[in-house]
């Protein structure tokens, strides 16, 4: 089985979740998994999958825009911020990917960042995502995830872990491995 991973990531939050995610794959029996950012997630890449992981950061309650997108850049910028552009931040969101995609029909889940909170608060790009999965054909294969970060942009303690955990579950629903927590 063959799994891409495609990640938006403004602060490498959704990056390292995606790397992470990626790990829990493979610790569940899933040997080919992919990750790439959404900016190199061509059509080819994507029809070469038999499962797709989809996520990116929750700006405004949803998935970025590019004013969002430009505005976390700047925020990064601003004299004393101890925040860093990931390296692929400044490409295309997901909003665009989608829209130059026809369908994609396959098995997919879909994941975010977003602030510790409750979602009614918070938002949840993840939603968005799995919409527009569902919208290409796609089957879910869990519910969306989110993983969350601090005020200040940094993940929680235990996200990673939580992130390497969904992945196991996920390669458990499909290839039948064990869900156990990876060591």
């Amino acid at each position: 089985m063959k799994a891409v991973v495609v990640y938006e990531s403004m602060y490498g939050n959704t990056h390292l979740i995606a790397d992470e995610i990626a790990r829990g794959l493979r610790e569940g029996s899933v040997d080919n998994v992919t990750v790439v950012p959404v900016d190199d997630a061509s059509r080819q890449v994507v029809a070469d999958a038999d499962l797709l992981l989809v996520g990116g950061p929750t700006h405004v309650h949803g998935m970025s825009r590019e004013s969002t997108r430009h505005a976390a850049v700047e925020a990064a910028r601003k004299p004393g911020s101890d925040l860093t552009v990931d390296e692929d931040a400044e490409g295309p969101g997901l909003r665009e990917w989608f829209d130059a995609r026809g369908p994609i029909s396959k098995s997919a889940a879909a994941f975010d960042t977003r602030l510790k909170g409750a979602p009614a608060l918070t938002g949840r790009a993840s939603k968005g995502i799995a919409k527009r999965l569902r919208e290409h054909g796609c089957t879910l294969v869990l519910e969306p995830e989110s993983f969350l970060v601090t005020k200040e942009n940094h993940l929680l303690d235990h996200e990673i872990e939580h992130a390497r955990t969904w992945g196991a579950q996920l390669a458990a629903a499909v290839v039948g491995a064990p869900s156990a927590t990876p060591g």
